[in-house]
């Protein structure tokens, strides 16, 4: 993403760590700082954006937790140097270092949906900077993505999370929230990982959630974001959901979606026929009075 935001949405976003009892700064700026140092080089907003959201938290934080920042952003070739000044002399042998890493990540999940749409795609600006280090997942197969379509185009609610849930891996609670989710950005991550086009993503857009598909500045906005959002930040997000939910053990699914219910009428009607052979023959008189 190339979209810079303003410092009053970090401010929020830094809120919103502390919303509802439950601080979750820390693990905001340890994720933030293992994405940061993913990536060997930054452009001028990705440098901003993660000095600025370092700088609201640091000293919101415990002394474990700046340490283990300050542990990581050494071993980092050109961190920033205010971060490194804000958090001084963080690493003493007195600290123990807690390791950061993929399990603090589902956590950034539950940010992710609590959180407004600017504040959604701060989070996601934040996974790009460590999108070069994400292995790309193979495309689904087009059956899939025309599921997806047909049941947005009829309203299939239903039917979309079920199918969203097969194709993600993940839990059927995660992708019932993920489609009845009434901003719109999370469906929008779903696609960038799914490899769908962008035109299939508009119509899904316009006809899956009323509260999206009623505005068409909501969908063009989100639109947009599909165009910035890099397919190895969807990815991270996903496995991110995929840890959260618990992972979706795959299975057999039939290859068109009306396979199940021709197979049961194609059962129903071998059963019949092998009723039919095993009567007997009708009475030679009563087959008679039948004429």
């Amino acid at each position: 993403m190339s979209k810079s935001f303003a410092s009053p949405t970090l401010d929020s976003l830094v809120d919103l760590a502390c919303r509802d009892g439950v601080d979750i700064r820390p693990t905001l700026l340890r994720v933030s700082t293992d994405l940061y140092v993913q990536k060997s080089t930054h452009n001028v907003d990705e440098e901003v954006q993660y000095t600025e959201l370092a700088l609201g938290l640091i000293d919101a934080v415990d002394a474990p937790t700046r340490a283990a920042v300050a542990s990581r952003l050494a071993a980092y070739p050109g961190a920033p140097a205010a971060v490194l000044h804000r958090l001084g002399g963080a690493v003493t042998p007195a600290e123990p270092v807690r390791p950061s890493g993929p399990k603090s990540e589902p956590d950034l999940a539950e940010l992710f949906f609590a959180a407004s749409a600017d504040e959604r795609r701060l989070i996601l600006t934040n996974l790009d900077a460590g999108a070069g280090a994400e292995q790309r997942r193979p495309p689904v197969a087009s059956d899939v993505i025309s599921r997806l379509e047909n049941a947005a185009l009829q309203h299939n609610v239903s039917e979309f999370s079920r199918t969203l849930e097969r194709a993600l891996g993940i839990s059927g609670a995660l992708a019932e929230r993920i489609t009845r989710d009434a901003s719109g950005e999370p469906i929008v991550v779903a696609a960038r990982a799914l490899g769908m086009k962008a035109a299939v993503l508009q119509r899904v857009l316009l006809f899956l959630n009323p509260q999206v598909g009623q505005s068409v500045e909501r969908v063009y906005g989100l639109a947009q974001l599909y165009d910035e959002l890099a397919p190895a930040a969807a990815e991270r997000m996903l496995t991110i959901w995929q840890q959260t939910g618990g992972q979706r053990t795959p299975r057999h699914e039939p290859l068109h979606w009306d396979d199940v219910h021709r197979n049961a009428r194609s059962q129903a009607t071998h059963a019949g026929h092998r009723v039919a052979r095993n009567r007997e023959p009708l009475p030679s008189r009563i087959r008679s009075n039948d004429r």
